[in-house]
């Protein structure tokens, strides 16, 4: 059960802000991946550093992936979609010199299309070229390249499809699966903030996580999985921005408890986008490894229920029934042994006797007007 834990980004904490500085710093926290971010656009002087942290990568056996432009029209006008693919171009560049796995990309606005098969063929159709653009890219001049030897050694960085988290962009989550489905070399990236908005908030339960993973592994038949996760506020069926996770009603303690119960079977890499970064990653750490420490107590108490069984020779079934009963006798006894806590008395103090003359007097007169104005309201009828 791998799950590969990092950030959307350099650390917060990080002192030098260049990538290779916010690797030494994801590393010494015990995590390991992380996502570049080139959500607007990929510079040219920050190659360098690229291939920095290209190199180390490849040296240590860190995970580096890559987030590509935001703002995509891949279902617009045919000036929109090339511009969106030519910042596409600049993100397989900067994955290239950064040995990157994954590289995450958005289709964008619907634009005059409306959802629908002729919306996913179109979508389809470009990551097709996208596809094919990243594999002539990792196979380009490898001799005249020897500076990234990860290109002989290793695959292309695999085309992530993320799913949107608002209605009026493509990418709910059975669109997207239905063009991975089609598209070999793309892979589906769940970003789970974003369904649990579209989806008005599904996600509650480590049953709900269940669902959702089965779903993709019947649909397109895989074990591995790249994941974005953070807190989210949502109306409507739309995400409206991220927030640190214990802020928001999508918890991570059920998907902490799927991941450890039911997700043996998983290859997950799972990048935190929360405005917290490192610190709501490291406290995704936290929580799986609580979810596995509750296993263990578990497997823990069942092996001692079945060697007690086995000596009193009875069922498990019949040895945890007759701990229950201890439990609820145990449970009495001590409710019955319980103290009420003694008050501490009050004392009275001495009540001053007032003279209620002048009050009662003035009682007197107001009921003597209130009188006085219900016979005036007689003489008018």
């Amino acid at each position: 059960m791998p799950v590969k834990l990092g950030p959307a980004g350099v650390p917060l904490s990080c002192k030098g802000r260049t990538i290779v500085e916010g690797m030494d710093d994801i590393i010494s926290l015990g995590l390991e991946t992380m996502e570049v971010q080139t959500v607007r656009m990929v510079a040219p002087q920050h190659f360098e550093q690229y291939w920095q942290a290209g190199v180390l990568a490849h040296k240590t056996g860190f995970e580096m992936n890559i987030h590509g432009p935001y703002y995509s029209e891949l279902l617009g006008d045919r000036l929109q979609r090339n511009r969106s693919l030519a910042k596409i171009e600049a993100a397989l560049q900067a994955a290239k010199t950064i040995n990157a796995r994954h590289v995450t990309l958005h289709a964008g606005h619907y634009g005059d299309m409306s959802r629908g098969q002729a919306a996913n063929e179109q979508v389809a159709s470009v990551f097709k070229g996208i596809v094919q653009r990243i594999h002539d890219i990792w196979n380009d001049d490898e001799e005249i390249y020897p500076v990234f030897p990860w290109l002989k050694e290793g695959t292309p960085a695999k085309i992530g499809v993320e799913t949107s988290g608002r209605q009026e962009l493509w990418g709910s989550l059975e669109e997207v699966l239905e063009v991975v489905n089609h598209v070999e070399g793309t892979i589906p990236v769940l970003n789970l903030a974003h369904i649990h908005a579209r989806g008005h908030g599904r996600l509650r339960t480590s049953e709900d996580y269940g669902e959702l993973f089965d779903q993709v592994r019947e649909t397109i038949g895989t074990k591995e999985f790249y994941c974005h996760f953070s807190g989210v506020e949502h109306r409507m069926g739309n995400a409206m921005h991220y927030t640190q996770i214990k802020k928001s009603d999508l918890n991570f303690e059920p998907l902490a408890e799927f991941i450890i119960e039911d997700g043996a079977w998983l290859d997950m890499t799972l990048i935190s986008d929360s405005p917290l970064l490192e610190h709501d990653a490291m406290y995704m750490v936290q929580n799986i490894e609580r979810a596995r420490h509750r296993q263990l107590e578990r497997k823990a108490r069942e092996d001692r229920r079945k060697a007690l069984a086995a000596q009193a020779n009875i069922t498990p079934e019949e040895m945890a029934a007759r701990e229950a009963e201890v439990a609820a006798a145990r449970a009495k006894d001590a409710l019955a042994n319980v103290q009420p806590t003694p008050q501490p008395e009050k004392k009275e103090e001495p009540v001053e006797e007032k003279a209620p003359a002048k009050k009662t007097a003035k009682k007197e007169e107001d009921n003597t007007d209130l009188f006085a104005v219900e016979e005036e309201d007689d003489d008018l009828f």
